[in-house]
């Protein structure tokens, strides 16, 4: 695969070579670049790995005190969890992906809702021009970097997409967007990027550089994928069939494919498809023409899981 654009060099992301006033435009974009500077030096896989062993610590102390102070810090709704906060979970990673009350995230009624696969905010949503996946405005990225140079990617050539990020205060499963079957699945390994609007803006492809976790499913009405984006400070990825497919180590790609096996796994809408620990990214594909995406939502618009966002063409040809 072609390489990706670099991102830009630290002086010229942290604005050094620049001697005009600072403004407090020009304060911020400073900051910006120092952070995506910081990023490139910080070891993420160390990082990593010591948030992994930390969130899952069970001391009762430790475990209490990072769970109030998340919880002083971010606006969590404590009122939606599904155990006593912070005494019904037995460690921090256990809160951070707890489950909600009975009811709390209802799948739209509707059959052909497509429902939203996570809570968060829409970060991009729209069309594919051609292979090409709107990032930030100005930035585009290839689908099929992103899916790891599968060959399912000519499918989604000018398809459809939503870019779903998690903030570290929303609730952290993933769900199925419509009822199917789960066809493979993908990790492909990659950098861990924070994924938040500041490095989308000036990282290129970032989508397509992280590690990430792609799901080919397959409805009864065609095709569509589920990606699942691991971002700085992120220490696992887990499905609902799979139990914890990262952190991982291995080959570059490492495929699961269910339908040789004949095992594949078979989710209803809205049911839980995976989660992940602390922050990340969502993206779903479709073909052309399989969905209209709810009017209203924009980069910026808030979203909820099992939620509505796009009405799917149910009797349009298979592709």
């Amino acid at each position: 695969m072609p390489a990706e654009p670099d991102v830009p060099c630290v002086q010229c992301a942290a604005g050094l070579n620049d001697t005009h006033s600072l403004t407090p435009d020009r304060r911020v974009r400073m900051l910006a670049g120092f952070f995506i500077v910081l990023q490139r030096l910080l070891p993420a896989r160390l990082i990593g790995r010591l948030v992994y062993a930390i969130a899952r610590s069970r001391n009762r102390l430790l475990k209490n005190a990072l769970i109030n102070t998340f919880v002083r810090i971010y606006p969590v709704d404590v009122g939606e969890a599904d155990a006593a906060v912070p005494g019904g979970y037995d460690s921090f990673n256990a809160f951070f992906t707890r489950g909600l009350r009975p009811g709390a995230r209802p799948p739209d009624p509707d059959p052909a809702a497509l429902l939203c696969p996570a809570d968060g905010l829409i970060q991009q949503i729209g069309s594919l021009r051609d292979s090409q996946i709107l990032q930030v405005k100005g930035i585009d990225y290839d689908v099929s970097r992103l899916l790891g140079g599968d060959s399912d990617a000519d499918r989604y050539r000018g398809g459809s997409f939503a870019t779903i990020y998690l903030a570290p205060w929303n609730y952290h499963r993933v769900h199925m967007p419509a009822g199917g079957r789960v066809r493979r699945m993908r990790h492909v390994a990659g950098q861990l990027w924070s994924v938040n609007a500041t490095t989308a803006a000036r990282v290129p492809g970032l989508f397509a550089r992280n590690e990430r976790l792609v799901c080919h499913c397959e409805a009864d009405w065609g095709s569509f994928v589920v990606v699942l984006v691991g971002a700085f400070n992120v220490g696992s990825i887990s499905t609902a069939w799979a139990g914890e497919v990262l952190p991982r180590r291995g080959p570059a790609v490492t495929d699961w494919d269910y339908d040789i096996a004949g095992n594949e796994p078979r989710l209803a809408r809205g049911e839980l498809l995976g989660q992940f620990n602390l922050g990340s990214t969502v993206i779903v594909l479709l073909p052309a023409g399989r969905v209209s995406w709810q009017a209203g939502l924009v980069a910026g618009s808030p979203v909820r899981a099992c939620a509505s966002i796009g009405l799917l063409a149910q009797h349009a040809g298979r592709k």
